[in-house]
């Protein structure tokens, strides 16, 4: 079988921020986690601006209103920085 790394299908179902981490659980039974280092923006925020998240669409990524940051799990999935921050940053 062969099962592509980049399945764009996937959806978000839960989210946890911790002060190194994102780890993302989606739908299809993965969980991925990441350098929190990927985005400033979440890095620098409180723990109470982490936990504020709201999926976009239908999961296919998240948004954090506190912080203005958009993170797609399209691009997670293909191991890239995603999210506002690495664009303000460029």
């Amino acid at each position: 079988m062969n099962i592509s790394a980049t399945d764009d299908t996937a959806k978000v179902v839960d989210v946890s921020v911790s002060d190194t981490t994102l780890k993302v659980s989606l739908d299809d039974g993965r969980e991925m986690s990441v350098p929190l280092e990927w985005f400033p923006r979440l890095r620098d925020a409180s723990a109470a601006q982490r936990a504020n998240w709201r999926l976009i669409g239908t999961g296919e990524g998240m948004h954090w209103p506190d912080v203005d940051e958009d993170i797609s799990v399209a691009g997670l999935l293909r191991g890239r920085m995603t999210g506002r921050s690495k664009k303000r940053a460029a």
